[in-house]
């Protein structure tokens, strides 16, 4: 058993899916990936801006998760003021394809 990372129940590990599905099926989390597919590495305040409706306190929890997960990079440069930007990693960049499948069916499914 493993720790359901939006949860906190426990999962079986008998389905390689469970804990993806899990994981992205999260509040927000979705539509946080779609955002930086779409759009490349982005500033927090701008992300927020293009997720609309989403509290920053929100934002953060989830980017932090998603940074936990190495799915999302965080780089931050020690300007005035900072400047904090959010990318998909390597491992969030395998889910490219899936995003992109996935927001098709949306689109004929609307």
């Amino acid at each position: 058993m493993t720790k359901d990372v939006s949860s906190g129940a426990a999962v079986s590990r008998g389905c390689p899916l469970d804990r993806v599905l899990r994981l992205l099926s999260g509040e927000w989390t979705t539509h946080i990936l779609w955002v930086l597919s779409k759009n490349g590495p982005t500033r927090h305040g701008e992300l927020r801006r293009l997720v609309e409706g989403i509290s920053s306190k929100v934002l953060t929890d989830r980017l932090r998760m998603l940074e936990e997960e190495n799915i999302v990079f965080r780089d931050y440069e020690p300007t005035v003021p900072p400047k904090v930007t959010y990318g998909l990693t390597e491992l969030g960049l395998e889910l490219d394809q899936t995003l992109h499948a996935i927001e098709d069916i949306a689109k004929r499914w609307s």
